[in-house]
């Protein structure tokens, strides 16, 4: 499928793989996509909202009691916006309260909103992307029409080897492209 012209929420949870979404923004833009960033507050200790906000092109929404600029529900407006959702990184604790119906920041809530295709990509230390109530949390999104981009195995932040990095950027719009 031709990326040109879609318009992608890429969603980014609390995790060390963070560090890798500016560049899977720049690739999303590259293959002709509009992009807008939605954050948790956590996602932003391992990148930043100005270099997110400067290469999407437009401003990072993660505050759900932000400051007040056009009228708008914005994870209802971004969820109209868009024609799919990335969330990555996903972390086990988005994971869980994607399945748990969980809707206390700006990523959950626009989650819950949307009705288009959802693609995740988990990135996790491999015990806990192996731990039973992920795999089953996983298995509860898969039911209701979420599909995960399979973690790579590989070095871990943590110093381990094993299943739970985030699939590179440039994978995951080429996973993106094929789907």
């Amino acid at each position: 499928m031709d990326l040109k012209g879609k318009k992608v929420i890429i969603g980014i949870s609390g995790g060390i793989a963070a560090y890798k979404c500016p560049e899977l923004v720049r690739q999303f833009i590259g293959a002709g996509c509009e992009v807008k960033v939605i954050a948790t507050k956590n996602a932003l200790q391992f990148t930043t909202e100005w270099t997110l906000m400067t290469l999407s092109r437009n401003k990072v929404y993660h505050q759900v009691f932000g400051p007040v600029g056009e009228w708008s529900p914005e994870h209802i407006s971004h969820a109209d916006w868009a024609d799919f959702m990335v969330v990555a990184p996903a972390t086990a604790n988005v994971i869980g309260k994607f399945a748990s119906g969980i809707a206390d920041d700006a990523l959950s809530t626009t989650f819950l909103a949307f009705d288009k295709p959802v693609f995740i990509a988990p990135a996790m230390n491999d015990k806990m992307y192996a731990h039973p109530i992920v795999q089953r949390n996983m298995k509860l999104l898969e039911e209701v029409g979420v599909t995960f981009i399979e973690p790579a195995y590989g070095e871990l932040a943590c110093g381990t080897t094993g299943k739970g990095r985030m699939e590179e950027p440039e994978n995951i719009v080429a996973f993106l492209a094929k789907h």
